[in-house]
């Protein structure tokens, strides 16, 4: 059978720097159903500056982005203990670094899978740390076109890194328009590697048609409620809608794996039994009557009188016996 879909629950700010949220979150999501769930490892002065700007202005407490990024952040061993607590609850830590400090540290914590964010798909600073590990890495091509996702792929395999590719689409919630499913077909064939989909429409029905079109990875992210503080609320899914999620992709991947034989219906005979009908007559009608396409009606079940299906072969014989209205017809009963 087919591997069942990834899905990784994205994390990313929701915890707003705190660590107990952080922790709850764990907890929450261990008991949806999916298999991962993800972070991002910021280690301010590593990754940014005072000049980095805001994607969207949201924080009502820090004056830069920089500040915004260190209030984000947890120590070395505070990282180790989250690793240790998602092992506990059996779910996979993974992990997007943005600096190559911040791999370092994911080393020490034990990280096994890397995810590469859309805006580092063509830092190959980073990337070259990262292939260093000889760890697998997912790669979001929101921010890139094909020019650019074929250098990164061709650096990867010349680094033999082991890697897959998600459609993704860097906007905040996603409109359908953008989803571009089509996509995923498109970078299989061009890549030849495992294709997935980072969605971002706070959606249930979109991860459930990735899945059914062909995502092996689903990610997405996961808040408690999308009125919740922080810059990815309106695009995330709840816990509730995430349970949903991985119930629906488990009965997809069943479905997906499961032959039905339409060349053998012997496990509907009962049934076709009572559905299926037998012929009868709507009015009554004499002995001597030859009968018409109007004299006929069709009744459950099957098997009190000649089959429905064979009414042609009854037009134009002669009643041996006279017929009350609804009388089942029967063979016997014709010349």
């Amino acid at each position: 059978m087919k591997n069942k879909p990834y899905l990784i629950a994205e994390i990313a700010q929701a915890h707003d720097g705190s660590l107990g949220i952080l922790y709850s979150y764990i907890d929450a999501v261990a008991q949806t159903g999916v298999q991962a769930i993800k972070f991002q490892l910021h280690i301010a002065e590593a990754e940014s500056s005072p000049y980095e700007p805001f994607r969207v202005h949201f924080s009502k407490e820090d004056a830069t982005r920089f500040d915004y990024w260190k209030r984000m952040e947890f120590t070395l061993e505070q990282w180790k203990g989250i690793k240790a607590h998602c092992d506990a609850v059996g779910l996979d830590f993974i992990c997007s670094p943005f600096s190559n400090m911040a791999v370092d540290w994911l080393e020490e914590i034990g990280v096994k899978i890397y995810k590469v964010g859309s805006g580092e798909v063509n830092n190959f600073l980073l990337l070259e740390k990262i292939a260093q590990t000889g760890k697998p890495v997912i790669i979001s091509s929101g921010m890139s076109n094909f020019e650019e996702l074929d250098q990164t792929v061709a650096f990867l395999k010349n680094k033999n890194v082991a890697f897959s590719i998600l459609q993704c689409t860097t906007a905040y919630p996603t409109k359908p328009e953008q989803y571009g499913f089509g996509v995923m077909q498109e970078l299989r064939d061009r890549y030849q590697v495992p294709v997935g989909f980072s969605d971002h429409s706070a959606k249930v029905s979109t991860g459930i048609a990735a899945v059914a079109l062909g995502a092996s990875i689903l990610e997405f992210h996961v808040v408690f409620h999308r009125a919740m503080f922080g810059p990815d609320g309106i695009a995330s899914l709840t816990i509730e809608e995430t349970k949903q999620l991985a119930e629906a992709v488990h009965e997809i991947h069943v479905a997906q794996n499961s032959i039905v034989d339409k060349h053998n219906n012997e496990d509907f005979s009962a049934v076709k039994a009572i559905f299926e009908k037998s012929l009868a007559v709507n009015k009554q009608l004499p002995a001597g009557h030859v009968l018409t396409f109007g004299d006929l009606e069709s009744k459950k079940p099957k098997g009190y009188g000649i089959a429905a299906s064979d009414f042609q072969k009854v037009v134009g014989r002669t009643l041996k016996v006279d017929l009350l209205q609804w009388d089942f017809l029967k063979e016997e009963d014709l010349a």
